[in-house]
C-alpha cells in the first residue's frame, strides 16, 4: 500500500495545523500511524491520495447514513449552491427541516438550528440552567458531548464527586459544577439526587454510548432516569447527535420509548454537511431568546446548504427505498417498490456484525474479544469480558486494537482509528463489501492472535 503522498501531506499539515489535523482522533496516533488523506468518496468507498481504496465503516463519524456523495442529496446541495451559499436571514428550507424533526421525533416541540454537535449541547445546558435557575448539571463517565468546558470531565473517586477538568483550559470552578456518574448504575444516580436536591438543572447524556465504543442502555436505567427527574424538575437531555434519526427516525428516544425534555442533534440532519439542533418541551424553548431571557445565536445557523443536504436526507430515510443496480451498489430514490431504508441499515449492521463473530470464532479471539451490533452500529472490543460500562471499556488492550485497525487497513479496510469509537454501516453498503470485511477481519484477527494472545 502506497502512503508517500499521505505521509508528505502530514509533514506539510503539521507546519501550519496543530498535530497535523483539524480534529485530534484523525492524527492516527492512537493505531501508531499516519492518518490518510481522502481524495473522494462514493458509495461505501473512500480513495486516498496515493489512490488506495477502502471500503469505509466510518462514514464522516456517522452522518453518511446514504453512503458517500449520494445523487439526491449532492442534487440538492448544487442546486442551493447556485442560489447562494448563506444570507444570515431566515429561509423556508430552515422552517422545512424544523417541521420535520418536531413531527417525527417524540420529545421535540420546537427546534433551534446551530452548526455543530458542540454547540447543540452546549447550549442545551445553558437553556437548562437558564431555566431551572440552577448551575449543577450529572453527566456520565464515558459520554462524550463535545469539547464543551462543563462537560470535558472525568469522575473522580467515590459516589458522585465533582469532577476535574480533563483538559486544560477549564477552570475548576466550573468543572466543580460537573458531576460525573457511572452509566447503568441507578442506584449512584438515586444517591447523587438525595445529596444534591434541588441543585441539578440537567442531566444529559448518550441514550445509546457511541463514543466510548458501543455500550448499551438497560432499560431500568433509561428509564429510572426519566422517572427520577421528572419527580425532581429536573431536564433530562438525551445527546442523539449519534443515535438521532440512524437508530430510527425518531431516533433512540422513539427507540426505547423513553421521551427526554430535550435533545441535541447533529450528523445525519446535515447530510454530511457541519450542522447541528437542539430542541424539546414548547415552555423550555421558549425561554430561549429572541422569545425569552436566554441567549444563543449564530450566523451560519440554518445555513441553506446544511438545510437543502439534511431536509433531502431526512425525506429519504422515511419514504425512500433501497434498490440495487446491476453493478451490485445500491441506490436510494423514491420507488415504489424496494426495501424500506432502516429495514435495509437493520439488515446490514446485522450483516456486519454476524461477520465479525464469524472471524472471532474461526480465529479463537472469541476469547479475548467482545462485539456489539445495534441497528447500524457496530464496535469490536478487544477485552475478554462484557461491557456495561466505561469502566468495563477502560480495561480494552488499545496496542491489539492498533495492530488489527493497522491490519485491516492493508486489507482495505477503513475502521475507526480508535478502540473507543463505533462502526457505522450505511445505505451503499452490500453484502459484497461485508464478504471482504470478513475475508480481512480473519486474516487481521489471526495475525493480532499471534502477536498478543499465543
Amino acid at each position: 500500500m502506497k502512503v508517500e503522498k499521505s505521509k508528505k501531506l502530514f509533514e506539510e499539515a503539521k507546519k501550519y495545523i496543530p498535530g497535523g489535523v483539524n480534529s485530534p482522533v484523525r492524527a492516527f496516533k492512537a493505531v501508531e500511524d499516519i492518518p490518510r488523506f481522502i481524495e473522494k468518496g462514493e458509495g461505501a468507498y473512500i480513495y486516498d491520495v496515493d489512490g488506495n481504496k477502502y471500503i469505509d465503516y466510518v462514514m464522516s463519524w456517522g452522518p453518511l447514513i446514504l453512503g458517500h456523495a449520494p445523487k439526491k442529496v449532492i442534487k440538492a446541495v448544487v442546486e442551493q449552491a447556485k442560489k447562494g451559499t448563506s444570507y444570515g436571514a431566515p429561509t423556508k428550507l430552515e422552517v422545512e427541516i424544523a417541521k420535520f424533526i418536531c413531527e417525527h421525533v417524540p420529545g421535540v416541540e420546537k427546534v433551534r438550528m446551530v452548526n455543530s454537535g458542540t454547540e447543540a449541547t452546549m447550549s442545551a445546558i445553558r437553556l437548562a440552567r437558564g431555566y431551572t435557575g440552577r448551575k449543577k448539571i450529572i453527566k456520565f463517565e464515558g459520554c462524550y458531548h463535545g469539547h464543551v468546558d462543563s462537560l470535558l470531565v472525568k469522575a473522580g473517586s467515590g459516589l458522585a464527586t465533582f469532577g476535574k477538568p480533563s483538559s486544560p483550559g477549564i477552570p475548576e470552578e466550573l468543572a466543580a459544577l460537573t458531576i460525573t456518574l457511572p452509566f447503568n448504575d441507578i442506584n449512584t444516580f438515586k444517591k447523587a439526587i438525595l445529596e444534591h436536591k434541588g441543585e441539578i438543572a440537567c442531566v444529559i447524556l448518550e441514550p445509546v454510548m457511541a463514543n466510548a465504543g458501543l455500550i448499551m442502555p438497560t432499560k431500568e436505567f433509561l428509564k429510572g432516569l426519566r422517572e427520577i427527574t421528572a419527580q425532581e424538575n429536573i431536564i433530562l437531555i438525551f445527546d442523539e447527535v449519534i443515535t438521532g434519526f440512524r437508530l430510527s427516525l425518531g431516533g433512540a428516544q422513539e427507540y426505547f420509548g423513553i421521551t427526554p425534555d430535550l435533545s441535541t442533534f447533529g450528523k445525519v440532519i446535515g447530510g454530511g454537511l457541519p450542522v447541528g439542533a437542539f430542541g424539546g418541551k414548547k415552555e423550555i424553548m421558549d425561554y430561549l431568546s429572541p422569545e425569552g431571557p436566554v441567549y444563543q445565536a449564530g450566523t451560519l445557523s440554518g445555513n441553506p446548504l446544511a438545510m437543502a443536504a439534511g431536509l433531502t436526507t431526512l425525506k429519504l430515510l422515511k419514504d425512500g427505498k433501497v434498490q440495487k443496480l446491476q453493478d451490485g451498489s445500491t441506490i436510494v430514490d423514491f420507488f415504489k417498490d424496494g426495501e424500506g431504508v432502516y429495514d435495509y441499515l437493520r439488515k446490514m449492521g446485522k450483516a456486519f456484525a454476524e461477520a465479525i463473530d464469524a472471524a472471532r470464532r474461526e480465529t479463537g479471539m472469541d476469547k479475548y474479544t467482545r462485539a456489539y451490533n445495534l441497528e447500524s452500529l457496530n464496535c469490536l472490543f478487544f477485552v475478554d469480558k462484557d461491557i456495561k460500562n466505561f469502566k468495563d471499556v477502560s480495561k480494552a488492550n488499545t496496542k491489539a486494537y492498533a495492530l488489527f485497525f493497522r491490519e485491516m487497513l492493508k486489507e482495505g479496510i477503513y475502521l475507526a482509528p480508535s478502540q473507543f469509537e463505533v462502526a457505522f454501516v450505511s445505505t451503499a453498503h452490500t453484502e459484497k463489501e461485508i464478504e471482504r470485511t470478513y475475508q480481512a477481519a480473519l486474516k487481521a484477527l489471526r495475525r493480532v492472535k499471534e502477536e498478543f494472545y499465543s
